[in-house]
């Protein structure tokens, strides 16, 4: 099973409809190729590796419950919600990512730090599908989850766990976002 490591207030946001897109730059351990959104469906693992609440624009209704300890001295992961990647793009033009700021929870300052990180300036939106799973799926923490990477291969669930999956945005509020993404950037 693959799970796809994020800032654990944006995976609350994804899984209960608050947002449906992911922002991403890549981590240190992409390889050469950089990153890329190369599964079409991976488990929500949330982290508080570099993680700032401050730096959204969102902040879950409970954030204490993400304030786990430093990665080596935690013991669980705690899978509330996966995702089905719908699209993606490769933003290059720094007015397209400025334009998308009311369709993420992502504050202006972080956008404008993953975007310009490295030698090229670009950013990987991904609009996706999330879901809610009917109980948390709780599994041992690894060493090799760990680091600055963005996708990390876990144990499979219990039979049955994603089975009654809530999808988190109605199709309404998901079309109309999906409508505005790609009125920006297609």
């Amino acid at each position: 099973m693959i799970a796809f490591k994020e800032w654990a207030n944006v995976c609350e946001a994804l899984i209960t409809g608050q947002s449906a897109v992911i922002l991403r730059k890549g981590g240190i351990h992409e390889g050469r190729g950089g990153f890329e959104f190369k599964h079409p469906e991976f488990a929500l693992f949330p982290t508080w590796f570099h993680t700032q609440g401050s730096r959204l624009k969102w902040t879950p209704p409970e954030p204490e419950r993400f304030q786990f300890p430093p990665e080596d001295e935690r013991q669980t992961v705690d899978i509330d919600g996966h995702a089905r990647l719908v699209k993606v793009w490769k933003v290059t033009d720094w007015a397209k990512v400025e334009a998308l700021a009311p369709l993420h929870v992502w504050d202006e300052q972080i956008v404008k730090e993953r975007f310009v990180y490295d030698d090229e300036s670009c950013l990987h939106v991904a609009l996706v599908r999330a879901y809610k799973l009917p109980a948390r799926w709780t599994f041992p923490y690894e060493r090799g989850y760990g680091g600055c990477r963005s996708w990390v291969t876990v144990p499979e669930p219990p039979a049955g766990a994603q089975e009654g999956s809530t999808v988190a945005m109605n199709d309404a509020a998901f079309d109309d976002l999906s409508f505005q993404i790609s009125r920006l950037l297609d």
